[in-house]
């Protein structure tokens, strides 16, 4: 078994999510009381979401560049960050360590293209949402068309995402309207949507939709698990 890296605490709430999930994907393929072996390192995530919201992303690929390099020395054999916004700074960290690194939006059109999805709706942070390097990178590296929600619409998701749900708080009322996103957006063409923030799970699941969800955390965990496990 492979010793897979985290680069977690952005924010610890769904790093603690990857966590469970990646040792009950263990569990479930090998069985007894086999669990993963992890290399986490967690920032802390205050002065992470300070440096985004100045656009320091410069200073903040530095911070999780050595961080990253301290999971490699750890013995980590592959590395994910496990938050989707901070792969906007995924080749400055590439670039600093000799381990492979597992891309989530990689991991995410993968799922999708092999369940025959071809446009699907967005929503993450506004960083996300708005900046290519995710929605650009399924669009030119693997074909599929990305709907995102308009400026009003982006300015709530982006709003619940750092003053609720990164603290814990899942209110039904933030729900509800991330369920009206979600209709709107499927409406507008989306066969699909990703949930393309680590903590978004916290406050949709797929028994509160009929339309289609992807928790990216999930698709990374599983994907990292079966990395693990290959020979």
């Amino acid at each position: 078994m492979k010793t897979i890296g985290m680069l977690g605490g952005m924010s610890w709430e769904s790093t603690s999510s990857y966590y469970t999930m990646i040792n009950e994907g263990v569990k479930q393929s090998l069985g007894g009381l086999n669990s993963a072996k992890i290399c986490l390192y967690s920032v802390n995530f205050s002065e992470i979401e300070q440096l985004q919201h100045q656009g320091k992303w410069g200073e903040t690929a530095e911070i999780l560049s050595e961080a990253a390099q301290s999971v490699q020395a750890g013995g980590a054999d592959f590395l994910l960050i496990c938050t989707n916004t901070m792969h906007k700074v995924a080749p400055e960290i590439e670039q600093a360590i000799s381990i492979p690194l597992l891309h989530i939006a990689d991991a995410t059109a993968e799922k999708l293209k092999n369940d025959g999805v071809k446009t699907v709706g967005l929503l993450g942070t506004r960083f996300t949402m708005e900046q290519d390097f995710y929605k650009g990178r399924l669009s030119d590296r693997h074909g599929i068309d990305v709907i995102i929600p308009n400026q009003q619409q982006r300015d709530i998701v982006h709003d619940i995402i750092y003053s609720e749900l990164c603290l814990g708080l899942v209110k039904d009322n933030s729900r509800q309207a991330y369920l009206n996103i979600i209709n709107e957006l499927h409406k507008q063409g989306a066969e699909a949507i990703i949930l393309g923030c680590t903590e978004i799970a916290l406050l949709v699941q797929q028994k509160h939709t009929s339309v289609p969800l992807y928790d990216t955390t999930a698709i990374h965990a599983e994907h990292a698990v079966q990395f693990a496990l290959s020979h």
